[in-house]
């Protein structure tokens, strides 16, 4: 029988509800002083931060649930948001325009945000992960800016090159100063939370009595089991 834990259901609601409204808000292209990245940066990067959270105290395996389950509802959601822009407004309904830009996502923004959210996410983890058994348990912030500096470079780069590249207005310089103001602003904030990580995975680990070690687990990202094997 699988260890039940007092708050993973917790920091699993939280992951896949910042990972939900960072997707809204990255409809909206920002300037943030000399940065210039979608709205969604804003909040995402807690994803990262929960990410290590789930791997560093619970292991590979039930972070490897989590971010299913992340992938499942952000596809349920543009799927959603694509099937009702796509019905026919009430005659008295005068917003199908405004619903269509923010909310009428294509299909290219649907694929670019699933794939750059799977690959970051895995990407991130196992790497965590693995590093957790090379420092043997020490060094956590060795660990989770590590981990994010590779996630995010996957993330960041599949996103933009998949939903913009070749779309009219955005050029091949545009493309890269998103890049790098989006990789910037999010491995900023992992680095600025760090002291936050910090205590929040020593307290989970004391009220959880779990620091999983990914010695023996399988990385399969498409192996479902309920275990860390």
């Amino acid at each position: 029988m699988s260890k039940a834990f007092k708050h993973l259901d917790t920091i699993t609601a939280l992951f896949v509800t910042v990972l939900l409204i960072s997707n809204v808000a990255s409809t909206k292209i920002v300037a943030f002083g000399p940065l210039t990245f979608d709205g969604g940066t804003i909040l995402f990067p807690l994803s990262y931060i929960f990410g290590d959270i789930l791997t560093e105290v619970y292991g590979y395996s039930r972070s490897r649930k989590v971010i299913w389950l992340g992938f499942i509802a952000a596809l349920l959601m543009s799927v959603t948001f694509i099937v009702v822009g796509a019905l026919p407004p009430a005659a008295d309904w005068p917003n199908q325009e405004a619903y269509d830009r923010i909310l009428g996502l294509t299909p290219r923004i649907v694929i670019a945000s699933l794939i750059a959210y799977f690959a970051g996410e895995f990407s991130n983890s196992f790497t965590l992960a693995n590093l957790k058994i090379v420092t043997n348990g020490r060094q956590l912030w060795l660990r989770t800016i590590g981990s994010t500096l590779i996630g995010q470079v996957v993330d960041t780069t599949l996103f933009i090159l998949i939903a913009f590249a070749g779309v009219e207005g955005f050029s091949r310089s545009l493309l890269w100063t998103l890049i790098v103001s989006n990789y910037l602003f999010k491995c900023g904030v992992e680095i600025l939370f760090t002291p936050v990580t910090y205590w929040i995975t020593g307290w989970l680990k004391q009220q959880e009595h779990e620091d999983y070690y990914d010695r023996e687990t399988n990385f399969n990202p498409f192996r479902f089991s309920n275990t860390n094997t």
